[in-house]
């Protein structure tokens, strides 16, 4: 153990602590903890993710850990078995493996000295989920959770499929998860770094594989998912999201199907903590937090709070850019979603309405086929990059069959899901159909408010079907993320429909056109405006008052399209070179991210994506460097990945591998 005492802060930072498993792997973990620890022992708290103790997120475990150690607890950051400076390999995301070593490490802390029995489970991301996952069954120790900016769904709400489609996220990260994991061991953890490092380069794994072939939602994705299994939620949880995050759908479905153990909180931010939640406004979210443990972990010293089960942002119109500060909105506050909305139903009628009465109109519409769709989609916001909002949707609006409201006489308030009805005639099953939900400015602005897709070859449930769906004529239900948005007076509710929805959704193997009924949107409304919250969270602070680490760069996400007439289209957006720099261990962390998407808008086999992901550490004993790519192409019946990465050493290559892999579709 390096320990290095804090006096000033009152707290003892522990750079490297061992946690031993069952089966003789080890994790590392970084621990702080108050300098004076009373009798009986305080309650530990820990985040669990695979992103580097040492460097990749030492500068926001700077916000957290001290905060909470100055607080009262011990608090841990631990490196996920097969990454940073832990022990063993990660064949892929949420193994078994990495559930038991949740558990494992709960035993661990209430088994120290210090402890008194007493575990909470917190983080963001991957870490966030591997909290929700570790509630199901919990041990009597873990008392809370906090899961941020988590998924309950592996299969719809994480980065690899949307509505049974394979979305490009998965490629994007199929580069960046080799890259982090195939970074070194530090020199702390042990003499034989290098040695253990060489090892886990010849077993690093490539889980790309298993996410494009599992096509449908299946025992591969139920597996860590905890909406199949909420009633197992076994303590109690403070669900996270953010609007402007692909994984926001996880906090209102939890709170619905759990309410007496879920609480939720959705405000307007992408994929961050809320305290540096952009856009904003952020909160104080170390201080929300704090008030969370204080109640379940320390019950004698900490009243019980009056907290609502949902805090969120009511969402507004404002004009579409690629990055925004504030978003429009206010905060408000609720129980279920189910319990407080009325559904009012909307039909598709003739003219391209939206109306309030169903129609006996025998009217069917063709939907184009048009690749070109997706264009102003922007980023899926899983990342939190700054850049990337979805852009002024009406080039997409005129890619494809929309129907909308007139001018709407009084505000709509959406709180929930929007579920839409249709029959379609399919003429081929392997098919999809894209909707997106807009709202239109009385100035004619086109601003999306939500999107879904749906892959026709799959079933109800997004399960491969017993047996084929042929085509013709088929019911169909598709379900929008939740969300909270005020449609203001005057403005207009457009529904969008399409056949495809590149670069965010892989291209289906052929476009033969779909063709739509009549059908039924149905949106939960908030019978009027809830009482808005005007002191509803503190505010951010500036986490820790003296910042071991600079930022020498971080550079908003950079974009560009170009379109050869009708028939060739090429996207691209570049993260430029973002680094930290950090004093204590005199080490730098940097990475850079470049994507690429092109196709021919009348072939969609022609679709190709590329992924480039790279990432260095620069310490005192040498210089670690990582380059990760993949380039996805297609034909009618597979996928064909190249993937390739390169690892240094001071300059001297030490590890190199390219692959190539042939993947059917059976299903996509």
């Amino acid at each position: 153990m390096n320990r290095q005492p804090t006096p000033a802060s009152g707290i003892r930072s522990i750079e490297h602590v061992w946690i031993p498993m069952p089966d003789g792997v080890r994790l590392a973990a970084r621990m702080w903890m108050p300098a004076q620890i009373p009798t009986g022992g305080v309650p530990a708290l820990f985040e669990y993710i695979p992103y580097r103790k040492a460097d990749m997120v030492r500068a926001r475990d700077e916000r957290n850990h001290p905060f909470l150690a100055q607080n009262g607890y011990v608090s841990l950051r631990v490196d996920m078995r097969g990454s940073g400076d832990s022990d063993g390999v990660m064949p892929d995301m949420y193994a078994p493996e990495e559930l038991c070593d949740a558990r494992h490490i709960i035993e661990w802390l209430t088994d120290q000295e210090w402890c008194n029995g007493r575990v909470g489970m917190f983080g963001t991301s991957w870490g966030g989920t591997a909290a929700l996952q570790a509630s199901l069954d919990a041990p009597e120790a873990l008392k809370a959770v906090i899961a941020v900016c988590a998924t309950h769904d592996r299969y719809e709400d994480d980065i690899h499929h949307k509505g049974g489609c394979l979305i490009t996220d998965t490629f994007e990260w199929g580069a960046t998860l080799p890259s982090i994991l195939a970074l070194p061991p530090t020199p702390q953890s042990g003499s034989d770094w290098y040695e253990r490092w060489l090892a886990r380069l010849e077993n690093l794994a490539s889980p790309v594989e298993n996410w494009v072939r599992e096509e449908a939602r299946g025992t591969y994705w139920r597996h860590g998912s905890v909406k199949h299994q909420v009633e197992r939620i076994g303590c109690p949880v403070l669900s996270v999201g953010g609007w402007s995050d692909r994984y926001s759908n996880s906090v209102m479905s939890l709170v619905d199907a759990c309410p007496d153990k879920v609480w939720g909180i959705v405000g307007p931010w992408g994929h961050h903590y809320p305290d540096h939640g952009h856009p904003g406004p952020a909160i104080g979210f170390q201080q929300v937090a704090l008030d969370w443990w204080d109640h379940w972990l320390r019950p004698d010293c900490a009243p019980a709070p009056g907290w609502p089960k949902l805090r969120v942002w009511l969402r507004e119109f404002e004009p579409p850019q690629d990055a925004l500060e504030m978003r429009n909105g206010a905060w408000v506050e609720s129980g279920p979603a189910k319990c407080e909305t009325e559904i009012r139903q909307m039909w598709l009628a003739k003219d391209n309405i939206l109306a309030c009465a169903a129609s006996d109109c025998p009217d069917e519409w063709p939907v184009p086929t048009d690749l070109r769709h997706g264009q102003a989609s922007g980023d899926t916001g899983y990342f939190g990059r700054y850049g990337g909002l979805p852009l002024e949707q009406s080039e997409d609006d005129a890619r494809c069959l929309f129907f909308e409201t007139p001018p709407l006489d009084e505000d709509m308030l959406l709180y929930g899901s929007v579920e839409v009805e249709l029959e379609l005639d399919v003429k081929d099953p392997r098919s999809q159909v894209c909707l997106r939900l807009n709202d239109i400015s009385p100035q004619g602005v086109s601003s999306r408010v939500g999107l879904c897709v749906l892959n026709l070859a799959l079933d109800d449930a997004l399960d491969a079907p017993e047996a084929a769906i042929g085509a013709g004529l088929r019911k169909v239900r598709l379900r929008f993320h939740s969300t909270a948005y005020r449609f203001r007076a005057g403005h207009r509710m457009r529904l969008a429909i399409a056949s495809s929805y590149w670069p965010i959704v892989w291209t289906p193997p052929r476009m033969e056109g779909l063709t739509v009924r009549p059908g039924c949107v149905s949106l939960p409304l908030l019978p009027q405006m809830p009482e808005e919250l005007r002191e509803a969270f503190p505010a951010p602070q500036d986490l820790p008052a003296d910042k071991p680490f600079e930022t020498l760069a971080a550079p908003r996400l950079i974009r560009s399209r170009r379109a050869d007439g009708d028939t060739d289209c090429a996207m691209a957006w570049h993260q430029p070179l973002t680094t930290v720099h950090y004093s204590d261990i005199c080490t730098t962390f940097s990475y850079e991210t470049w994507a690429d998407h092109r196709i021919q808008t009348s072939d969609p086999t022609s679709a190709q994506s590329v992924f480039v992901h790279a990432m260095s550490v620069d310490r005192p004993d040498g210089r670690a460097s990582v380059t990760s790519r993949i380039r996805t192409t297609c034909t009618t019946d597979c996928y064909l990945i190249e993937n390739a990465i390169e690892v240094s050493w001071s300059g001297r290559m030490i590890f190199s591998r390219d692959r190539s892999h042939t993947i059917e579709r059976k299903l996509s």
